[in-house]
């Protein structure tokens, strides 16, 4: 167990280090979350605060997502992959060394935004435990869904290609500039399964105090909070395990040329 978070941490900072190497990759993951979520701050939503409140949704589209996704596919093209599997870090060491190296970038981002929020009158995070439980937990769902993801795919420019839709799907049906209320019956039922939508809702109520995962909108406890919580992170949990499954199946090792 010390051993695989020793190789975690070791990996999560190799996986940094490359990253601010590349700077395309580095405009991809930094960059390009930074002015899309600004970008859709211009909407016209009059509440900025929930919109700002609902970036983490687009964060873990790009940041890990679609990040993780072409690093995959480029390290196992490249025989990285089946060169760690030959050295001593487990498969659990891997994905976790990926997951947080995504997760720091995505917390940097998270910070920045929570400035944004601040300056737009938003004051500060009511309930910054429940903003990191819900955090991490998203991440560990978009990698474990990155890597099922990964897998079909010959190249990484037809990566890059097919996870557009989805990020597409996840920035527009996830609740970022308007509440699920405001969409159609079936299209809410669907919206609120979006593995994106419950780490929305938790980090806007934990951010605000208010319930944004019901539909009071009522100003909640730190308690209150965690227990309004508690089906959000049964769909997280869900999807966990779903991502794990479809990863265990599709997953690939060894390159898939040649």
């Amino acid at each position: 167990m010390r051993t695989d978070l020793r190789h975690t941490l070791r990996l999560a900072r190799v996986d940094l280090k490359l990253l601010g190497r590349n700077h395309a990759a580095l405009f991809n993951v930094v960059l390009l979350p930074l002015v899309f979520g600004v970008m859709i701050t211009q909407l016209g939503h009059a509440d900025q605060v929930f919109v700002l409140t609902g970036v983490p949704g687009i964060l873990l589209a790009f940041v890990v997502f679609a990040n993780l996704v072409n690093a995959f596919v480029v390290r196992r093209e490249e025989r990285v992959l089946k060169r760690l599997r030959g050295w001593q870090p487990s498969a659990a060491a891997i994905f976790g060394g990926a997951g947080l190296a995504a997760f720091v970038i995505y917390a940097v981002q998270l910070a920045l935004f929570g400035v944004g929020i601040h300056r737009a009158g938003g004051g500060l995070p009511a309930n910054v435990p429940l903003i990191v439980v819900a955090s991490l937990l998203g991440v560990a769902v978009f990698t474990a869904l990155a890597a099922a993801f990964s897998g079909p795919h010959r190249n990484a420019e037809l990566a890059q290609i097919t996870v557009t839709p989805v990020i597409l799907v996840l920035t527009f049906a996830t609740p970022i500039v308007y509440p699920l209320e405001a969409l159609p019956e079936p299209l809410r039922l669907l919206a609120a399964l979006l593995p994106a939508t419950p780490v929305v809702e938790i980090v806007r109520t934990a951010y605000t105090g208010r319930d944004y995962i019901g539909v009071s909108g009522g100003e909640l406890s730190m308690v209150d909070q965690w227990v309004a919580a508690l089906p959000s992170f049964g769909v997280l949990l869900a999807w966990l395990v779903v991502g794990g499954l479809l990863a265990r199946w599709l997953f690939r090792w060894d390159p898939r040329h040649g």
